[in-house]
């Protein structure tokens, strides 16, 4: 299974990537990055993706329901959010949720440039990483 640093780097090899990242969304710490960083403040970045991150995961309205909700096994009606996509006249920027074995809060953050990118394949090729990564 990869680690962090050989996901990210197979992340930038997706169409139009121009930066991306783990990040754990509780503390809004990037745990790798790579590529190109919005204003050159990593820290900003991590922390301002992470805010919208925990904003969608944490609230209802976002969770599944019905036939979704059973299939998750969650008698509540409730499922954890998958995806966060969030488009500019110019981007992409795809926030895919890690499951894990513990509860850790972790997601990958791809910025794509909306000419070059492909965001279906962008969410497939994600989702497959997420999957692979291995959190230690």
């Amino acid at each position: 299974m990869p680690g962090i640093d050989e996901c990210l780097l197979e992340a930038m090899t997706v169409n139009g990537a121009r930066g991306a990242a783990v990040i754990e969304w509780t503390s809004g710490l990037a745990l790798g990055m790579v590529g190109e960083v919005r204003d050159d403040d990593p820290e900003a970045t991590a922390a301002e993706t992470a805010e919208l991150a925990r904003m969608a995961a944490e609230q209802r309205a976002f969770a599944a329901v019905g036939a979704d909700a059973e299939q998750d096994g969650d008698a509540e009606g409730a499922s954890s959010v998958e995806d966060v996509i969030v488009t500019t006249g110019t981007c992409y920027h795809l926030l895919r949720f890690v499951d894990t074995a513990f509860d850790s809060g972790v997601f990958f953050y791809l910025w794509l440039d909306r000419r070059e990118g492909n965001l279906a394949l962008a969410r497939m090729r994600l989702r497959d990483l997420s999957e692979r990564l291995a959190l230690i």
